[in-house]
């Protein structure tokens, strides 16, 4: 893959930040957050032209709105609706960027999207009736976030059905450790606080980031007649 360097330094920051975190120095988080989504963006925007490359790096554009603006959540609850937002927005362009990728296979197995499917539903469901009782005038817009990641999901897995190999699983595992994340922050807003939350939040979605735009730059390879006209 070119211009790999870009994801061995998002993986030297990710680390630095989560040991920070996890050492309870959160008060670094205005310093570190902000850098390293745009370096993997920036992996992204490198790597070569493809036709879905802008969709992918609008996706972590947003992306980056949203984790700039939860830094200032403490100052008021419209700082939450503006983040969650802005990853509201992400995940819509996620939906169309997998929507977009070429198909290996013109037929998925029924039974496995059918299992799926419902998985993802019971999911959300279960989540949303999970959290309801605790959301007080943010009902809406929760129920609202999680039904789109959802269908994040559901987008993902059914690319995983359909997509090379082996970006399918990348993206998928992307899609899914992206549901963990928030999972993890729904149930430690607004139901039970989780030690070390911050960390498990930002590990999970960190992965998650980079496992799609990675999943999605094998899903994009040099074609071969570029590899024919370069040499």
């Amino acid at each position: 893959m070119r211009n790999s360097s870009f994801f061995k330094i998002y993986a030297v920051f990710c680390i630095i930040y989560l040991i920070v975190l996890l050492t309870g120095h959160e008060n670094l988080d205005l310093f570190l957050k902000p850098i390293l989504i745009p370096i993997l963006g920036f992996g992204a925007y490198f790597y070569r032209k493809f036709s879905t490359q802008n969709t992918l790096l609008t996706a972590l554009l947003f992306s980056w709105i949203g984790d700039v603006i939860l830094l200032f959540t403490d100052l008021g609850e419209i700082y939450f609706i503006l983040g969650l937002i802005s990853f509201l927005t992400a995940h819509i362009i996620y939906c169309v960027l997998f929507n977009k990728q070429s198909r290996h296979s013109k037929k998925r197995n029924r039974t496995f999207f059918t299992i799926g499917s419902i998985i993802i539903a019971v999911y959300l469901i279960g989540m949303v009736s999970f959290l309801m009782p605790n959301l007080g005038n943010l009902e809406i817009p929760v129920a609202l976030y999680a039904t789109v990641i959802s269908i994040m999901l559901l987008f993902a897995f059914n690319g995983f059905l359909l997509w090379n190999k082996p970006g399918n699983k990348w993206v998928f595992l992307g899609a899914l450790f992206f549901v963990i994340s928030d999972s993890i922050l729904a149930v430690n807003k607004f139901h039970t606080p989780i030690p070390k939350s911050s960390f498990f939040i930002m590990a999970t979605y960190l992965l998650a980031q980079y496992l799609i735009v990675v999943g999605i730059l094998k899903l994009n390879p040099k074609k071969i007649q570029e590899v024919v006209e370069y040499q």
